[in-house]
């Protein structure tokens, strides 16, 4: 078979390009550090190299989203113990203003310090984070939980529910709390509290109410004391029932309580025994409260009665209150250990992905450095055979 110049040139070219191109191939593997380049250098390992790309991502975007929950829990957590703080320094006030030695001016005083206090409480309840957002605004967070009426009270206006955030697959978790939560709320556990109606005449006060038997049918109830007979000769009834001639002091049992009554009682005056969570459970109402009681004089023994009551009050509810914002704090400090546990897992499950992606898609360097020398000799054995043909002719022959 005779075969032609045009034959042997072509290819010997070919031969040379494919060795050029096998040697391009190893070098461009070697400067991207990447044994698949190209989809068609290895589709099975592309195909699984993608897949694990993307869960990568979609770890590092939960990632990106737990530093953000981070950011808001913190700054809450940062804001939540400046509120303890005024809850323990007014409860010190109303200890305080209990001693029967102050005078009216003395209370004024107190009442001068429970007032800066309060207005500090209605900042901290209208803390903004980094971004301006309203940290106890819930879904509302454009806007200010807490507003002044005219009347210089304070009112909720935010919303009960919090946006929630996914920091993992299958875990949502709260972006803080509402006011509702920090502010306006008791938790289930607490226990009773007394309080006096406001039209009493008489001198009558009570102690805290204490539980004696949680097993108690009745526990869980509201009981109603209401006084009646005579000045004289006064009596009291629960929830209308029996009337009891009343003595000073009159110790009260009953749904499992223990309340401890001293003082005159007038006819129609009254003392409730309710849990908790069916009383105040708004903050800015206790602070009310007690400011108002501190600032009216006590001059008579009605007014005296009236004050040690409010006092008494308001000191278990700033107990509630101390309870709620500790038992939020938890919260946060276990959504922040939360984190902490899923960062670590992330960290693990990153790791393992790069660990996948490198046996799928990485070099061996070793390899392919040796690799790289036989393409080059390859291409230089063809760049040789062709010079080394291209000289080959008959007419080379002809002297």
């Amino acid at each position: 078979m005779r075969i032609s110049t045009l034959t042997i040139y072509n290819q010997n070219t070919t031969a040379m390009n494919r060795q050029q191109a096998d040697f391009m191939k190893v070098g461009q593997q070697i400067a991207s550090g990447k044994r698949v380049v190209n989809i068609s250098d290895d589709p099975q390992a592309m195909a699984q190299a993608l897949n694990v790309g993307q869960s990568k991502a979609v770890t590092q975007q939960y990632t990106d989203a737990r530093i953000g929950v981070r950011n808001a829990l913190g700054q809450e957590e940062s804001v939540l113990n400046s509120v303890s703080d005024i809850y323990s320094r007014a409860k010190t006030l109303m200890v305080q203003a209990s001693n029967g030695t102050l005078s009216d001016g003395d209370r004024d005083a107190v009442a001068s310090e429970m007032r800066g206090l309060y207005e500090s409480l209605v900042g901290l309840g209208n803390s903004r984070d980094g971004n301006g957002l309203y940290l106890f605004g819930g879904y509302e967070d454009g806007s200010a939980p807490f507003i002044r009426n005219p009347d210089e009270t304070v009112e909720f206006v935010g919303s009960t529910d919090v946006r929630e955030q996914r920091i993992d697959g299958d875990r949502t978790m709260p972006i803080g709390h509402s006011a509702n939560d920090v502010f306006r709320s008791v938790r289930g556990g607490t226990n009773y509290l007394a309080s006096a109606a406001a039209t009493n005449q008489g001198s009558v006060t009570y102690s805290s109410v204490n539980v004696i038997n949680s097993t108690d049918p009745n526990y869980g109830d509201t009981f109603t004391i209401d006084f009646g007979g005579t000045a004289a000769a006064p009596t009291y009834s629960i929830n209308g029932g029996a009337a009891v001639a009343y003595t000073d002091p009159t110790d009260i049992q009953v749904g499992g309580l223990q309340i401890e009554l001293t003082g005159a009682p007038e006819p129609g005056d009254q003392v409730t025994m309710s849990p908790a969570a069916a009383g105040n459970t708004d903050v800015f109402r206790t602070f009310e409260k007690a400011i108002a009681a501190l600032e009216t004089p006590s001059n008579t023994p009605q007014a005296g009665a009236a004050l040690r009551n409010t006092l008494n009050t308001v000191m278990n509810e700033f107990d509630n209150s101390m309870d709620n914002v500790l038992t939020v704090r938890a919260e946060v400090g276990a959504r922040l250990n939360e984190l902490d546990t899923l960062e670590t897992i992330a960290s693990n499950r990153m790791l393992a992905y790069e660990q996948t992606l490198s046996s799928l898609v990485d070099l061996d360097y070793v390899e392919a450095a040796s690799e790289y020398s036989m393409r080059m000799v390859g291409l230089q054995a063809a760049q040789k055979a062709f010079v080394d043909m291209k000289d080959l002719s008959l007419f080379n022959m002809l002297r």
